[in-house]
């Protein structure tokens, strides 16, 4: 009910000027009848009609001017809202203001009304008591002015999204909820009991009198004092319970939340701050998705709890490492778009499998990837993750028919973390695991089936997956001084002599040879196993 009143006064050309004219009516209403129990126009003498007269030249002329201030302010301050556009930041400080505005202005006009009842129920009068007299009008004068700011306040709130869109701070000291307190409880307790007092300490009010206007000035407090008090408690309870909402629903995760700025108070700035929290979580997720995807999610979460320092440290991980065979050729006979469409196929096998294993894409590098399992997340055991990636990578990618690769899966010492300088990081893994694991992947390219494990990684795997490997062979691999125990998986060890599955329309049993080119030339000491694979399949090619 409230707030519909409050829509209509808004958009009524005359409907500020009612609400302005009631509150000050209502605060004299209140002085009058108080006067009139107390017995005080019974004492003006035969000719009252005449004092009373004079008395209200005045308030005919305080209310006419009222008016039309009233009016003139309607297109000063709502003129926007009339003209249904925005308004201009000026304006919005503006509005912003009106509330005090309009009371100062209240208090302007009743001050003098004061002095003039005063003087003149003092001058026409046998009454000795003007500070009585001056003191119930003062009183009136301050209640009908703090309900005004109180009604005036509450009548822009609606307006108040529309402003905050406009200015970054809606705050303003006249709207606070210290001076929403102060004055309620001065409309609600204070006022009426300074009344009362006046009254009961009034010695011209004979006793008989006090009575029912005690009764009166109470019973207003305790109306009046309801009505503000309910207001006040709705203005902040109701956003707060919105803002506790909004607190909780991204305490759980879920950034797209907005809360409507409805208040220029403390509460409006706390709105506004939580709508700010909101976007910058927003603006959080979406950079660690972005960079995530760039960096592997992995990182990217290390890289934003971590800072910006060189970090690392030596682990023990296992390596994997795929390559596409022949990709040169593939690149040369296939038109750029298809053969990326291949390739990226390919990679999202590579990724799900690597990730759902726990492991890490460290590296796109052409057609070529590195993954890792054990950094930059320790794993209690991470040969395992490996082994069964690679398997997986490996079935999927041969019943697709596309591409024809190697994995090559190796353990080792290594050091895991940043490279780079301030400006430029990258997190990346060195050492003698991921140079083995590369030049296995060379070897494995001519395999039965494209993978070769060393025997580091079969050792450290759990019992259940070692029974899905044997031993193929023990070579020797490119910068090695011995031969390199190779495993590869138990089921196509025992059929080698099968024929291997097809690549594009070839026999689906069989795999080819491999590309004779993935011989690679000695390099006696590799720094970036990616760096290395990709020099071998350009020599190679």
């Amino acid at each position: 009910m409230i707030a519909k009143l409050v829509v209509w006064a808004l958009k009524a050309h005359w409907g500020l000027s009612a609400v302005v004219i009631t509150a000050n009516m209502s605060g004299l209403a209140v002085i009058v009848t108080g006067l009139w129990l107390s017995g005080f126009f019974g004492r003006l003498g035969e000719d009252w009609m005449r004092t009373m007269a004079l008395i209200g030249i005045y308030p005919a002329l305080g209310l006419l001017a009222g008016v039309g201030l009233a009016m003139r302010d309607r297109g000063r301050y709502f003129g926007w809202l009339d003209q249904t556009r925005k308004p201009t930041p000026e304006e919005a400080r503006r509005l912003l203001r009106l509330p005090i505005a309009i009371t100062v202005r209240a208090l302007a006009l009743w001050i003098p009304g004061v002095i003039v009842v005063t003087a003149t129920f003092t001058h026409l009068t046998e009454i000795d008591s003007p500070a009585v007299t001056a003191a119930l009008f003062t009183l009136g004068a301050l209640q009908s002015a703090a309900v005004t700011f109180l009604i005036v306040d509450r009548l822009i709130r609606p307006t108040i999204p529309v402003v905050s869109a406009v200015l970054d701070d809606t705050m303003l000291w006249s709207s606070s909820v210290l001076v929403r307190v102060i004055v309620t409880w001065a409309v609600a307790g204070a006022m009426p009991l300074a009344m009362l007092i006046v009254v009961l300490a009034d010695p011209a009010t004979p006793a008989p009198d006090r009575i029912p206007t005690a009764i009166y000035l109470s019973a207003v407090g305790i109306a009046v004092g309801a009505f503000s008090t309910a207001i006040l408690a709705r203005a902040v309870a109701s956003p707060m319970r919105t803002l506790r909402l909004a607190l909780d629903l991204i305490s759980r995760g879920e950034t797209d939340v907005r809360v409507p700025v409805g208040s220029s108070s403390e509460i409006g700035r706390l709105e506004h701050s939580v709508n700010e929290l909101a976007a910058n979580l927003r603006e959080r997720e979406r950079m660690r998705d972005v960079f995530g995807r760039h960096v592997g999610a992995q990182v990217a979460d290390r890289a934003l709890t971590g800072g910006m320092d060189l970090t690392g440290d030596v682990r023990v991980v296992s390596a994997l490492f795929v390559d596409v065979t022949g990709s040169v050729a593939l690149s040369t006979g296939l038109p750029p778009q298809e053969f990326v469409a291949k390739l990226n196929r390919l990679l999202s096998i590579v990724v799900a499998a690597t990730e759902e294993n726990d492991g890490l894409v460290n590296k796109f590098e052409g057609d070529a990837a590195l993954c890792i399992f054990g950094a930059p997340i320790a794993l209690r055991d991470n040969a395992t993750p490996a082994l069964r990636a690679a398997r997986r990578i490996r079935d999927e990618v041969t019943a697709s028919g596309e591409l024809d690769i190697g994995i090559g899966v190796a353990r080792g010492l290594v050091f895991a973390g940043d490279v780079g300088t301030d400006t430029r990081l990258e997190f990346t893994v060195i050492g003698d695991a991921v140079n083995e694991a590369a030049r296995l992947t060379a070897e494995a390219k001519e395999a039965p089936r494209r993978i070769l494990v060393s025997g580091a990684v079969i050792e450290a795997a759990a019992p259940h997956e070692r029974e899905k490997w044997t031993l193929l062979d023990n070579i020797l691999l490119r910068g090695m001084q011995e031969p390199t125990a190779c495993w590869t998986d138990a089921e196509q060890a025992a059929a080698q002599g099968d024929p291997e599955p097809a690549v594009d329309g070839a026999d689906d049993r069989t795999l080819p040879a491999g590309d004779a080119g993935a011989e690679t030339p000695d390099d006696q000491s590799p720094v970036s196993a990616m760096t290395e694979i990709r020099s071998t399949a350009s020599e190679s090619e």
